[in-house]
């Protein structure tokens, strides 16, 4: 499939697995409300396209994304949106909590601010060896943006995420693994290799389904109880005998070849 690029975003898709890429050079990928909108609707497209059974997140050159393009800040200080503003792009920052399909981050470089909510939100993250984050926001006279406050605690634990956010101050991508925020740290040079293995792995050999329903239990379970998570999860187990998967995950076993999953939502 050809790549396209839209304010600043390319995406295109490579068998199973869709790349969305932040590319706009000029300005090191720091993202205007433009560039926002075509990340969230190249994943729900992806999440939508039957083909695409995981996504992978990165940018282009030497950064990821190094948060809002602080001309859009100047801009905002100048004029401040009364009321709020009637914001309500968080929905792209975080569409990769919200689709159905997986979402892998492959941080290749500078990743703050904007840039670092959105790799939160991933499933999976993985960094080049050296990169360089920072949640930044306490620095620049703001707040802990679009659920960050929420999803730092949830990844690293609530000493860790209050440090990063109160302090604003940079780590490396070895810190990151030594936090658990990444699950892996690649040389520069292999991280795209390592991360389309990954993608391409999951799309292969996990159910659609299976994935799409496990997302949803990630983020309505971690507010139960014990038993009432156990509860939840039984149903959905049951209900789980009733579709094509389980068949095919145990004939695909017993007969040691890739599944053939069908992909979800079905039709």
């Amino acid at each position: 499939m050809p790549e396209s690029i839209v304010d600043g975003v390319r995406y295109g898709r490579d068998g199973a697995v869709a790349t969305v890429t932040f590319d706009k050079p000029e300005r090191s990928n720091a993202m205007d409300v433009p560039m926002q909108a075509r990340y969230g609707a190249a994943l729900r497209e992806a999440d939508a396209d039957p083909e695409v059974r995981a996504v992978v997140v990165t940018g282009a050159g030497k950064s990821f994304c190094p948060g809002a393009d602080l001309g859009l800040l100047d801009g905002i200080v100048a004029a401040p949106p009364a009321g709020g503003g009637g914001h309500e792009n968080f929905r792209d920052v975080l569409a990769a909590a919200t689709v159905g399909v997986p979402v892998v981050a492959a941080i290749n470089g500078g990743c703050a601010g904007l840039g670092f909510v959105i790799a939160c939100a991933a499933d999976v993250r993985f960094a080049a060896a050296g990169a360089k984050f920072t949640t930044a926001f306490a620095r620049r006279g703001l707040i802990a943006e679009y659920g960050i406050a929420k999803l730092l605690p949830e990844l690293i634990g609530q000493g860790r995420a209050r440090d990063l956010l109160l302090s604003g101050r940079t780590f490396t991508a070895e810190q990151a693994l030594e936090y658990g925020l990444v699950q892996e740290v690649v040389p520069p040079g292999e991280l795209t290799l390592r991360v389309q293995a990954y993608a391409t792995e999951l799309a292969t050999y996990s159910a659609p389904r299976s994935m799409a329903v496990m997302k949803q239990q990630f983020t309505r379970e971690a507010a139960l109880s014990l038993p009432e998570s156990a509860r939840e999860a039984t149903a959905l187990m049951v209900e789980s005998f009733g579709h094509p998967e389980l068949a095919e995950g145990l004939a695909s076993w017993n007969e040691r070849r890739a599944p053939e999953f069908p992909p979800y939502p079905a039709g």
